[in-house]
């Protein structure tokens, strides 16, 4: 087992493989490594057996953690459509001539030396190799102890997967120390990872954001809204929420709490609570919704901020549209939310003042998602402003230089 500064040093060491590598050998590495990962997915799965029966973190998250022939053969499919999609590294995104006959273009070049911190997800191990391959960066790979064998096998076919098709594989590395003082070391590197993306929990994105010299992209924690305003079809409203609440409860683009408006809440909140009880969810709301459903558990403060990842929901009346929006605006994450209404109007207004990554209109926040997006796999949702927000896809793993072509001209 390497350490965290040599894992580092080596991918920063090699990062060139990858950067000047032509758009068809970054394919056929991950044409090789799909095909890798379904020709090895035998010992894929007997070392993410250990890791699954080593766990003792629950039914739920075993799930996470576990990979069959379904499953990777889905990893690998992800891969290959990572194949289809245009290369960013080397666009033109802006080009003329100085007033002194300087050629200037801006053109789009890899961040660099890339450095992930992830939980109990080992499929995240090959998303994140695949969209560092495809756009040029080098990638530094940290995940949890709980999928530590799974990681490593994940890693090693990938690795020799590149290595088959003629290019040094040690751009990529995987962190095998999964103590918290060499992830801290790992978040420390300054002038050799170029940035840290932690991808998980509450806790192991702030534990990032609080402890990482190296600049840290943000991803959501989501703490995600639907808002049924005064003019929401009932017929769309429901199956909307039932979507983003319940088809997948543990991810970041869930929805976690409710608000209705007043009037809409009078007329069909009784119809609401009955839809999301059929479902199992638990549900805690204000007082106005005790007075029209006198059985509901009251909410606190806290469950406005909170990000359950279970089938749970806070459930709030509001006045109308710009009370809906101040409370997103104060309690959310700045994630996924969405507004239910045939008002066009309401609609606009939403979609303008909620700040958040991604804000939708008649639909479930459940689409905030690279694949739903049309980007490939995403390295994770940004919830912060600077340098990307929203699915982290190809070119949001690209920055930019410019290049400026003289005749001889010198500054007077």
């Amino acid at each position: 087992m390497i350490g965290v500064e040599e894992a580092c040093l080596r991918a920063k060491e090699h990062a060139g493989a990858v950067a000047h590598a032509a758009e068809a050998d970054r394919n056929a590495m991950l044409t090789a490594a799909a095909r890798a990962l379904r020709e090895h997915a035998s010992e894929i799965i007997a070392e993410n057996r250990k890791d699954c029966e080593a766990c003792t973190r629950g039914a739920q998250f075993v799930d996470r953690l576990m990979l069959d022939e379904k499953r990777i053969d889905g990893i690998a499919v992800g891969l290959e459509k990572l194949v289809q999609l245009p290369c960013p590294v080397g666009e033109i995104l802006e080009e003329r001539t100085l007033y002194n006959g300087l050629r200037l273009r801006r053109v789009r070049v890899p961040i660099g030396v890339i450095g992930i911190i992830y939980e109990a997800r080992p499929n995240v191990t090959a998303d994140a190799i695949g969209l560092a391959i495809k756009s040029g960066n080098a990638i530094v790979l940290r995940g949890s102890k709980d999928a530590i064998r799974s990681n490593i096998a994940v890693t090693a076919v990938i690795k020799d997967a590149v290595r088959s098709v003629g290019i040094d594989p040690e751009f990529i590395q995987l962190i095998e120390d999964t103590t918290r003082e060499g992830s801290t070391r790992f978040m420390r590197m300054n002038g050799v990872v170029d940035c840290i993306i932690p991808r998980g929990g509450a806790g192991l994105i702030q534990n990032a954001v609080q402890n990482a010299t190296v600049p840290v992209i943000e991803t959501g924690t989501g703490n995600c809204h639907v808002y049924f305003d005064a003019a929401a079809d009932i017929s769309k409203a429901i199956p909307i929420l039932i979507n983003a609440k319940t088809q997948r409860t543990s991810v970041c683009n869930a929805c976690e709490s409710l608000l209705i408006e007043e009037r809409f809440a009078k007329a069909h909140l009784t119809e609401i609570v009955a839809a999301l009880r059929e479902k199992g969810v638990e549900i805690v709301a204000c007082e106005k919704c005790r007075e029209i459903v006198p059985d509901l558990t009251p909410a606190t403060e806290e469950d406005y901020y909170t990000e359950y990842s279970a089938l749970k929901i806070s459930v709030k009346i509001v006045g109308g549209v710009d009370e809906a929006i101040a409370h997103i605006n104060q309690y959310g994450t700045h994630h996924s939310d969405s507004i239910i209404t045939e008002d066009a109007s309401a609609a606009e207004k939403f979609l303008e003042e909620v700040d958040s990554a991604a804000v939708y209109v008649n639909a479930s926040t459940r689409f905030t998602d690279g694949f739903e997006f049309g980007m490939g796999a995403e390295m994770g949702i940004s919830t912060q402003k600077l340098h990307a927000r929203g699915p982290m896809g190809l070119r949001e793993l690209t920055s930019y230089k410019y290049q400026v072509v003289g005749n001889g001209q010198i500054r007077g």
